[in-house]
């Protein structure tokens, strides 16, 4: 009895291993697996993009990190520090702007200026100091400015912060842009 059991099992075996393969070569291309973004775990804190998706105001943010491709990096272990510009940050570009970086032919420039949000490590509140320079992912720098009890990075407020399993967000109410070289 014990032989026929390890013989089923050495089948099934040899079985799942022939029916990977065939999967693997040859036959019918397969689509490619979604990737980390897609993830449904509704135990686990939220990562950055989950808690971008799930705010109301940071809809013009997710649709550039579509646009993009950058939802399933960030939705990565990371860790990130995330500067997020709010909705209304979007609006204060010019007319045309953010209509003008969706389209797919923009997708590397606004690649670039969303790297521009993004460093890697967890940075909290109380490490952005004054005067703090900060090397985001597109290997530009930003500057932490403290002024009247309020954090700024560049320009931009910081206007709340929230932490996120693979980082922090810091919700900015500007558009961080690299400066020119």
């Amino acid at each position: 009895m014990k032989k026929l059991i390890g013989l089923f099992m050495i089948a099934a075996l040899i079985n799942g291993c022939t029916k990977k393969e065939e999967a693997s070569s040859g036959g019918s291309a397969a689509a490619p697996a979604p990737g980390q973004a897609t993830v449904v775990d509704d135990v686990s804190q939220k990562n950055v993009v989950q808690i971008a998706v799930g705010s109301k105001d940071h809809t013009t943010l997710v649709k550039a990190l579509q646009a993009a491709e950058l939802v399933d990096v960030l939705a990565n272990p990371g860790p990130f520090t995330v500067f997020a510009p709010v909705n209304g940050a979007f609006e204060k570009l010019p007319p045309g702007t953010v209509e003008g970086l969706l389209k797919p032919e923009k997708k590397e420039a606004l690649a670039d200026i969303l790297q521009h949000h993004v460093f890697v490590g967890i940075l909290k509140e109380s490490d952005l100091t004054d005067g703090r320079v900060l090397n985001q992912v597109d290997l530009n720098d930003v500057t932490i400015h403290r002024k009247d009890g309020k954090v700024y990075v560049d320009d931009a407020l910081i206007v709340a912060s929230v932490p996120a399993a693979n980082g922090m967000i810091h919700i900015i109410d500007g558009i961080l842009l690299p400066k020119k070289k």
